[in-house]
């Protein structure tokens, strides 16, 4: 079996990996998140995860798989990233009552023969938000470090009417679009 390494520091990610019995190590790379001027959202996403990829390859070895993976939150054309304070956290959440919005992960495979990256975009629909809901969901914590200032997995949750699409996608990690990525590198997660 090939070492597996997943090249991200979010719990989110990682739990999904472990749910899945996957033995595998973690990395985290830091890397400028920044979009190039008239990137689309999905070429920006897809950029990001090779580059988080990249940034690993001084650790792969010959029988070596590097997972790496990020996600996006796309509002009418423009990308909200991670608040950067409370203030922010109630301007995104406020933006995205009531309305639709895309969340977009590209998962990025290296190994030593190469990299591939592919993409996944679900739609969610938000119900619409009292500010005492806004106000009440940023206190507790939870939009501080997610994409759109919200967590699809814990309380933010309750604020989401409807998906279309993969669930998994929106917590991080498409599960079935990486089940069958690793399954092209002989990594079959459906045999025991």
């Amino acid at each position: 079996m090939k070492e597996i390494i997943l090249a991200s520091s979010s719990p989110r990610r990682q739990s999904l990996l472990e749910n899945l019995g996957i033995c595998f190590s973690t990395i985290s790379t830091n890397i400028d998140e920044s979009f190039l001027p008239q990137e689309s959202p999905r070429n920006a996403v897809r950029r990001l995860a090779r580059l988080k990829a990249e940034r690993a390859i001084p650790l792969l070895r010959e029988n070596c798989l590097l997972i790496a993976a990020d996600t996006i939150v796309v509002l009418d054309g423009q990308v909200m990233g991670k608040p950067g304070s409370k203030d922010d956290a109630l301007e995104m959440l406020t933006q995205l009552s009531g309305r639709c919005h895309e969340v977009i992960t590209a998962i990025c495979i290296r190994t030593a023969g190469g990299c591939e990256v592919e993409d996944e975009t679900t739609r969610v629909y938000f119900r619409h938000l009292s500010k005492e809901e806004i106000k009440a969901y940023v206190a507790s914590g939870e939009p501080a470090d997610k994409a759109g200032a919200y967590g699809i997995q814990g309380r933010g949750g309750l604020l989401v009417q409807r998906i279309e699409g993969c669930y998994f996608n929106v917590v991080g990690l498409p599960m079935s679009r990486l089940y069958l990525m690793l399954k092209k590198h002989g990594i079959n997660l459906l045999e025991v």
